[in-house]
């Protein structure tokens, strides 16, 4: 049985949701405050299968939250809930380490679902992770030099290190790849990987490629393969040329 861990403010959807996930099949717990919840996750994360968190919370809202369980390398899956109308919300979730996101007031069968989709995925890495001859046989990968992105697993191998990658990392590098050698608008990041309309602040995908960048590049600072194209996007190469 699948554990949730809800962090919510308002004790009315606190208890809404914890009635309705309890109706279908989850053990749920439920707390107040970021500091709260960090508390719990960063003791007991793998007790939790999954964290719905909301961004309006007291004390360290759910920005906070998300931002040093993913520095401290717990990547429970997370759902971020988003005030209606602020985008921005939820750009700064995804560049924070969200898995996914869904805007108050939302429909009880649209959250189950979403929820529903991050466990299966959890399940999915489990079930992937159980020894080699299961991750070789996984075409759902990209390899360029010494780097690896494995999309199904949800993680970036360099050399002999790997990094965990969110669900919306993976998404943004699958999209940059699959556009390989050519620019990649911001607007087509919005609407394609994140679903917001092109008129959101895209500050947020630039500090989120900066993010991508640090797993990538050997160098950040001086980048070879996310490539800025400059009053357009990016550029995704998986071959960089050599200058002689």
């Amino acid at each position: 049985m699948s554990q949730i861990l809800v962090v919510e403010d308002e004790q009315h959807i606190a208890e809404g949701l914890r009635f309705n996930l309890d109706a279908e099949g989850y053990q749920v717990q439920v707390v107040e405050s970021g500091e709260a919840a960090l508390d719990l996750l960063m003791a007991e994360a793998a007790a939790f299968d999954l964290v719905v968190l909301d961004v309006m919370l007291p004390g360290k809202d759910g920005f906070a939250v998300i931002a040093e369980l993913r520095d401290s390398g717990r990547f429970v899956p997370t759902l971020m809930l988003t005030a209606r109308g602020h985008p921005e919300d939820v750009l700064r979730g995804f560049a924070a380490g969200a898995d996914d996101y869904l805007a108050k007031p939302f429909e009880l069968a649209i959250l189950i679902a979403r929820i529903g989709g991050l466990l299966r995925r959890r399940q999915w890495l489990r079930n992937g992770m159980t020894g080699d001859a299961v991750r070789s046989e996984s075409s759902d990968a990209f390899t360029f030099g010494a780097k690896s992105i494995r999309f199904d697993l949800l993680e970036l191998r360099v050399g002999e290190q790997t990094f965990p990658l969110t669900l919306m990392e993976a998404n943004v590098l699958r999209y940059l790849v699959q556009h390989e050698g050519k620019p990649v608008s911001r607007k087509a990041l919005l609407e394609e990987v994140w679903g917001l309309r092109e008129d959101t602040d895209t500050r947020a995908i630039d500090n989120f490629i900066v993010r991508l960048r640090r797993y990538i590049e050997d160098d950040p600072g001086r980048p070879r393969h996310l490539l800025t194209v400059r009053g357009v996007g990016y550029r995704f190469v998986s071959l960089p040329v050599t200058k002689g």
